[in-house]
């Protein structure tokens, strides 16, 4: 009687695998999406609809989880979890193209969301440079000019993408600073850059339309605002009036002075997801173009630890919203060592950004730019 070998297979694109077991190279790109996977929660859908989708789906081996209710017409609404490979979801959504109650335009959308799926970029690394006195992990630090221009350097000679430049710290109960102090500490740093000619772009962490403004006129490329466009409203404004200009569009439960009062969810992804949804659309009613807009899940920005591992688990689903995905780990509280050295803490914020660049993310922000930078070269 034969016994039977059988293992796994745990990568994300099985297209070498398929190949490596001597399967016709010139089907491969076809045959690949018999065999990566996806879920996708979609919401709201009304009962009529929601029983045509699962019904498509069976119909080609998929399914599409509804509540029990559905099929009886006892629930006006539900929200639905539809699974298959992706030739199975691509031929579900050629299926509602013909079907009414809307089905067709949900068929455009789990299309697109098929291509975010495949498509997977190199993480690109933000550096850190904290004007501050009163950052979590290196307040004082870079204070005085001339060691922020010296760590300027350093993050660039160690291989940022990005620098992320703040003069304003936004740990848990920490007070606003001022749009002048702020543009004080930041100008004398953008006018060396210009001089320099530093071409790595910059990016202003700021709340401050005011900030940002000035700073976009001195060469910033990227605003960074943690509030998500909420503490400053005339943030998306300046933002969508240089059409050249990205914004980090941060989801934060309350602000820095109270968001660590113990922040409580009933579904912490999905309450994100949709805040990060509204903070979205709302940018690009006010003008800003969708390919400028950067997401970002906030750790430790009214999350508590639990919540914040969550996050790192399944950051993913953020790019369902059609953007690229930025998180910062480094040396937070999530580490759980509010007394280990920056070099200790750098060692476990590797460790889980390595993770999350193993797995795509598109932005990771980072105080030890050098050994985040050397970890990425070998992953390619």
């Amino acid at each position: 009687m034969q016994k039977f070998v059988i293992k796994t297979i745990s990568v994300k694109n099985p297209a070498n695998e398929i190949s490596k077991i001597g399967y016709d190279k010139s089907y491969v790109f076809r045959a690949v999406d018999k065999f990566a996977h996806l879920n996708l929660k979609i919401f709201g859908v009304t009962s009529a609809q929601a029983n045509i989708l699962k019904q498509s789906a069976l119909s080609v081996g998929a399914d599409c989880a509804t509540n029990k209710n559905v099929i009886t017409g006892q629930a006006e609404k539900s929200d639905c979890i539809l699974g298959g490979n992706y030739a199975q979801l691509q031929t579900i959504a050629q299926k509602l193209k013909l079907q009414p109650f809307g089905l067709s335009e949900l068929a455009c959308e789990i299309e697109q969301q098929i291509n975010i799926a495949k498509n997977q970029s190199k993480t690109k690394i933000v550096g850190v440079l904290n004007l501050t006195q009163n950052s979590f992990s290196d307040g004082g630090l870079y204070y005085k000019t001339e060691d922020a221009l010296k760590h300027l350097e350093e993050l660039i000679t160690d291989g940022a993408d990005i620098i992320d430049i703040g003069a304003e710290s936004t740990k848990p109960y920490s007070s606003p600073v001022s749009f002048e102090k702020q543009l004080e500490l930041l100008i004398p740093v953008l006018e060396y850059v210009n001089r320099q000619n530093i071409k790595v772009p910059i990016s202003i962490d700021t709340r401050s339309s005011v900030v940002a403004k000035e700073c976009i006129k001195l060469g910033a490329s990227i605003i960074n605002d943690v509030s998500g466009l909420e503490y400053d409203e005339a943030m998306a404004d300046v933002v969508a009036g240089s059409p050249d200009v990205k914004v980090i569009i941060q989801h934060s439960k309350g602000t820095p002075e109270n968001m660590q009062d113990s922040p409580v969810y009933e579904n912490l992804i999905d309450e994100i997801f949709m805040s990060l949804k509204d903070k979205t659309d709302y940018a690009m009613s006010k003008g800003v173009k969708k390919e400028n807009i950067i997401v970002d899940g906030g750790i430790g920005f009214g999350k508590s630890r639990e919540d914040n591992f969550e996050i790192i688990q399944r950051w993913s689903e953020f790019k369902s919203l059609g953007y690229p995905v930025m998180l910062g780990v480094s040396r937070k509280s999530l580490l759980n060592m509010p007394d280990a050295s920056n070099d200790e803490k750098d060692v476990y914020s590797l460790a889980l950004g390595g993770i999350l660049m193993n797995q795509g993310l598109d932005y990771l922000r980072v105080h030890n730019v050098k050994i985040h930078k050397k970890f990425l070269n070998m992953l390619s």
